[in-house]
């Protein structure tokens, strides 16, 4: 049996009113830990954000890799021996008309690889680093599609800037939150770009993608050997 969590984290818990942490937190205090499987088999297909609902009401959670029932691997989350941080009462929720206004400000298409379906209001810095203090006006926010915005939310989740260093210069100079002008894609130096081909641009892309077949590479391969001669 696990170490019953301290009277003071237990009635912490007791006030969370957000479903998803309240979920994670309650299956933590009662048997030390909880995996993405468990999760998922509780309906949280996106385990991270579940995860990062707790960590942004500022109970310190720790991240450990395991092996799971199919021979692959599985993030297990515990509590960490770190301080209970004060005064953090989560993310507001944004009203539909700002939510609205925000998106046909970006065009209403992913900021990142241009899609136009299935379209959410992220935070251009993660919460659990930037608070909402970054997100007074339409520029602390990002549209983003939704395979986007979970592929950036994994990538945050793993970043070393939020293991370590949490600053939101680091993040402001990622891709995730600056694609048309980054210098890393989580703390790792890379240059990156997501492209979606829509409606007559298929044609075009269907062309790459022979040519890519009959030089035996990928479309990107192609793309990129385009590009640089």
């Amino acid at each position: 049996m696990p170490n019953k969590p301290p009277k003071v984290l237990m009635e912490r818990i007791a006030l969370v009113r957000n479903k998803r942490a309240r979920v994670v937190l309650d299956r933590i205090a009662k048997n030390g830990s909880i995996t993405t499987d468990e999760l998922k088999e509780i309906g949280y297909n996106h385990p991270p954000r579940a995860a990062r609902d707790v960590r942004e009401l500022g109970f310190p959670l720790k991240t450990i890799m395991v092996g799971n029932s199919r021979g692959g691997r599985m993030a297990r989350y515990e509590f960490d021996d770190k301080v209970l941080e004060a005064g953090k009462a989560g993310r507001r929720i944004l009203p539909r008309k700002q939510r609205n206004e925000i998106i046909a400000a970006a065009g209403a298409k992913c900021g990142i690889c241009g899609g136009a379906s299935n379209l959410q209001v992220d935070h251009r810095i993660p919460y659990e680093i930037g608070g909402e203090s970054t997100a007074a006006g339409i520029q602390s926010f990002q549209v983003l599609c939704g395979s986007c915005n979970r592929t950036k939310s994994w990538d945050c989740e793993h970043c070393g800037n939020r293991l370590q260093g949490k600053t939101i210069e680091a993040c402001e100079a990622c891709y995730w939150a600056n694609p048309s002008d980054h210098s890393h894609v989580r703390m790792q130096e890379q240059r990156r770009v997501d492209l979606v081909w829509i409606g007559e641009d298929t044609k075009r892309f269907d062309d790459i993608r022979e040519a890519a077949r009959a030089n035996h590479r990928t479309p990107a391969a192609e793309i990129k050997s385009r590009l640089l001669g």
